[in-house]
């Protein structure tokens, strides 16, 4: 039985997106011989891709009035029919190093949600990562030519199969539904992994020419309609994590920034000022769609 399955929602195969997610799904495929690699939609290219680097294809998936797909329904389906005891989301741009594999096997705390910070690397080739000789540099000289990524967006997501997350219908690629899986998953009790130490996923950078229809990335209507599903509290990030992976194995957060944070998330986990926070959202999104309607400068 295979141990992981990876999954995502490529963009069409055009251009640079094209090339760079190409890189990214044979990085998932080289991991280990137990991961299984699943692509769903039906974009261009997507069907040739998976046939090219022979992995899984789900053309179906529900999408919404803009045509694009619901993280609901592919989440969906892979609890339903995969048989994988671990399974991943991460987009289809993110190359995932060999250690992911090993690093979750050693993890024993039943239920979790595993997700780290990435390191964002200007990536314009067709890169050959079966070969040690290309794939080596890549990792060996990350800390030079790449970047760290904020804390606060996140990329792939680690976690036993059969966790029911209840999503709402979080629009894929578009902002706030990642973090409102790490609000979720502290809200139900289920440890959230800061693996950032531990492992290191590079995003390979692009531009977002594929929005054009619907607005920018921030401030188009799906973006904003994300947010306000999720709640403009529930925005968690990796400061609400409550264990990091590190060489050394798993330990409790500790430090000032977590401390912070977790003043604050206790208030928001709370079911008593559940009631303060519906009041003040509404004003939150008020505020942001107006922001967005404003010429720039």
């Amino acid at each position: 039985m295979a141990f992981l399955t990876v999954f995502s929602v490529p963009k069409p195969f055009v251009g640079h997106i094209g090339v760079i997610q190409r890189n990214a799904i044979k990085s998932w495929a080289l991991m280990a011989p137990d991961v299984e690699v699943r692509l769903y939609g039906d974009e261009e290219g997507v069907a040739e891709a998976a046939a090219e680097l022979k992995v899984q294809h789900v053309p179906q998936v529900t999408k919404n009035q803009f045509g694009t797909p619901l993280i609901t329904s592919v989440f969906e389906h892979v609890g339903e029919t995969s048989n994988t005891r671990m399974v991943c989301f991460v987009n289809a741009d993110v190359i995932l190093p060999d250690q992911l594999v090993p690093q979750c096997r050693g993890i024993d705390t039943g239920a979790f949600l595993l997700v780290g910070q990435r390191w964002d690397l200007d990536v314009k080739e067709d890169l050959d990562l079966a070969d040690p000789t290309v794939r080596g540099p890549l990792w060996s000289t990350l800390s030079e030519r790449g970047k760290l990524h904020a804390p606060a967006g996140s990329d792939y997501f680690v976690f036993p199969r059969g966790i029911d997350w209840g999503f709402p219908p979080f629009a894929v690629g578009r902002p706030g539904w990642d973090n409102w899986l790490i609000y979720r998953a502290r809200a139900m009790g289920v440890p959230v992994i800061d693996a950032t130490p531990a492992i290191r996923v590079i995003h390979q950078n692009h531009d977002y020419s594929h929005l054009t229809k619907t607005g920018e990335f921030h401030t188009g209507p799906e973006a904003v309609r994300n947010t306000e599903l999720a709640g403009a509290h529930h925005l968690f990030t990796l400061a609400d994590a409550t264990h990091r992976l590190t060489g050394d194995g798993l330990e409790p957060t500790r430090g000032l920034r977590y401390l912070r944070r977790r003043l604050l998330t206790t208030l928001i986990l709370s079911r008593a000022a559940a009631p303060v926070f519906r009041v003040l959202d509404p004003v939150w999104y008020g505020a942001r769609k107006l922001a967005a309607r404003l010429p720039s400068a």
